[in-house]
């Protein structure tokens, strides 16, 4: 009889909090950012659009909600913002776990893998053979091919993977594949340890080496990841641009998106200049690549955590959500060339219609929030110090402000709830501005847990994730920098 007790007990407490966790879970969980149905998510990878569909594919572990044996789970969206979940597309095998890749829309059927006058796509992606690395080999990543007749509902791989072996090199991975028309090949940008190494093939299966890049250029403090190149017209001429992300080594600690914008000439890469630049200067962007078969737009988006506890931060049901898609744009600043990325413009669809905050918050220095999904438009002077505090029922503290004397933008999450799973999280967060005017603008997008900065049009980015113990329901700022501030307006996000 005792244990029958003992054991309901158990069984009660166990509920409990099951129940208790699920309940947090809901309440961090995104609404406007893509995030998985269930257990851990990483990278974003093989993405392509067709047909009016946005494909999104991701790092999965189906099985727990830590990082693990690497499926590609699967999402799709006609807008960018409304998501619907796919059944997992690539599962791992004999030849190890599916880790980053890319995924093309080979409209001429290079490949040879289109029948019945079905086109298809073809997924390019990196095979991790876990045997073989604990067995104290170092060729055990290696590049490999699935293909679809369906517009990406089922795969199928390639009889003749892998189609790129490692050379005995550990880090040798996330390939991703764009079509070079001049030359009529195919390019691979390959992440390799501390650099990018670009192959070509004619028909995505033969693969050759063309060059490298980045040995002792950009920033070095850790691997090199998931590269993207790609080309964007800007003032009547094609600029080339290579992102690479890198872990760790951020600007902010541990992982983050750098880039760099120069000319390809079908066989190497060549930088404007070797200034080491940022795409987001938060702590919780990475493994950031774009979608392929977009035309001449390109729409960027990132993982939004950072490895240094992505692990260990505090959901369990799911783990992770992806930034909102961006717009990429160059724009030429003081002669360098910078990448200025926004968000899709149909994350206003949701959008209430603006309200303005200034005449209550110059008044009370403080006003009620009706949501913790919406977004503030502020117009503040350059040349002064401010701060907003967003604030909640249980003393959460959430600072964003600007140092004039720095010119520094900031995202202060230290007095936000749940922190102490790592010590790097509560952390106030910097990022330079560019511009030179004596008026800034600061787009930011509030979606339960994260915050994303998007100051003067896009040239100054941050993306910042916390968890706090209660819903934000306030807004304030000090009445003595009130006059710093020329406007402010809130949009909420509804679905």
């Amino acid at each position: 009889m005792q244990y029958a007790k003992c054991f309901i007990f158990l069984l009660v407490v166990s509920f409990v909090s099951f129940a208790a966790s699920a309940q947090r879970d809901t309440a961090y969980r995104s609404r406007f950012h893509f995030t998985p149905p269930a257990k851990w998510m990483n990278d974003p990878n093989g993405m392509f659009y067709a047909n009016g569909v946005y494909h999104l594919f991701y790092q999965h572990n189906p099985d727990a909600s830590v990082w693990g044996p690497m499926h590609w789970g699967h999402a799709t969206s006609k807008d960018l913002i409304r998501w619907q979940h796919q059944p997992i597309a690539l599962y791992p095998d004999s030849l190890g776990m599916i880790f980053s890749g890319s995924a093309v829309v080979d409209s001429m059927n290079t490949s040879g893998f289109g029948k019945d006058g079905k086109l298809p796509i073809v997924a390019i992606y990196t095979y991790h053979d876990d045997k073989a690395e604990k067995a104290g080999s170092n060729s055990f990543q290696h590049q490999a091919l699935a293909y679809s007749l369906d517009n990406g509902a089922s795969w199928i791989k390639y009889a003749g993977n892998p189609v790129l072996k490692s050379p005995g090199i550990r880090d040798f991975r996330d390939p991703k594949v764009i079509w070079y028309a001049d030359t009529k090949q195919w390019i691979m940008a390959l992440a390799v340890q501390d650099h990018i190494e670009f192959y070509a093939s004619p028909n995505l299966k033969n693969w050759h080496k063309l060059s490298e890049f980045g040995k002792n250029i950009g920033a070095h403090g850790g691997v090199w990841e998931c590269p993207d190149l790609f080309p964007m017209e800007e003032a009547g001429k094609t600029h080339w641009v290579l992102l690479v992300n890198l872990n760790p080594g951020g600007p902010n600690k541990g992982s983050a998106t750098q880039y760099f914008v120069g000319s390809f000439n079908g066989q190497t890469f060549q930088p404007y200049d070797t200034t080491t630049k940022w795409l987001d200067y938060g702590p919780d962007e990475y493994a950031g690549v774009t979608w392929s078969n977009t035309g001449k737009q390109k729409i960027f988006i990132g993982w939004m955590s950072n490895w240094s506890y992505a692990n260990i931060v505090p959901t369990t049901t799911w783990r992770s959500a992806m930034t909102i898609p961006r717009q990429l744009q160059l724009k030429q600043l003081n002669q360098q060339w910078l990448l200025a990325n926004t968000p899709v413009a149909s994350l206003l669809n949701y959008a209430d219609k603006p309200t303005n905050l200034l005449p209550v918050l110059a008044k009370h220095g403080t006003v009620a929030l009706d949501s913790n999904t919406f977004e503030l438009a502020i117009t503040t002077s350059a040349k002064e110090n401010w701060c907003v505090y967003l604030t909640s029922k249980a003393n959460d503290t959430l600072q964003i402000g600007f140092d004039a004397g720095k010119q520094l933008f900031y995202l202060d999450r230290s007095k936000i709830g749940e922190t102490s799973f790592h010590q790097d999280f509560p952390m106030k967060a910097e990022a330079p501005r560019f511009l030179k005017t004596a008026q800034t603008s600061i787009r930011l997008v509030f979606d339960k847990a994260s915050v994303e900065l998007f100051a003067d049009d896009g040239l100054t980015t941050m993306t910042q994730i916390f968890f706090p113990y209660a819903p934000f329901t306030k807004l304030h700022f000090h009445k003595q920098v009130a006059a710093a501030i020329t406007n402010i307006q809130v949009r909420y996000l509804k679905q």
